[in-house]
């Protein structure tokens, strides 16, 4: 179990480092490309998003359960962003595919959907963001589950 975890989590850390170091055109945000912030809620911790393009980007988190556990959590998504009409700013919708992995007394593994809100400040590095993600595990075994919080970015 714990050269799982420790695999896992190399795994983690060279695709987090790979996606700072992409050369590709980015959505505009004042700053880089690349942010990194909070994420507040279920579950709460740290999160990385890298533009590849004006509407797509990479967003992968390392956090831990508020429920009280000592649980590591980890995901790692695809998303595409619709952008909305503001009068400042860039506001877009956006969804997407990634993976889920809760690393506790029972290891867990699933799929998920993210979908949300995203707001770029039009004169700041900083992105705000609203996403709720449904989840379906599939292992230890086949159950569905959600994750979902608020957070902010501070993009280099």
């Amino acid at each position: 179990m714990k050269t799982i975890r420790k695999s896992f989590l190399l795994s983690f850390a060279v695709a987090f480092f790979g996606l700072l170091t992409m050369n590709t055109n980015a959505q505009s945000t004042n700053g880089g490309k690349t942010g990194l912030g909070v994420m507040i809620g279920e579950p709460t911790g740290i999160t990385l998003k890298s533009w590849t393009n004006e509407r797509n980007a990479f967003d992968v988190g390392l956090a831990w359960s508020l429920s009280g556990t000592d649980d590591i959590y980890i995901h790692a998504d695809y998303q595409w962003h619709k952008p909305l009409e503001v009068d400042k700013g860039n506001l877009s919708f956006f969804y997407g595919l990634g993976a889920r992995a809760i690393f506790s007394n029972d290891t867990f593994f699933g799929a998920r959907i993210p979908l949300g809100l995203s707001y770029l400040a039009p004169e700041a590095p900083l992105e705000f963001y609203l996403e709720v993600a449904p989840v379906i595990n599939l292992i230890p075994d086949t159950d569905g589950d959600a994750d979902g919080g608020i957070g902010i970015r501070y993009y280099f």
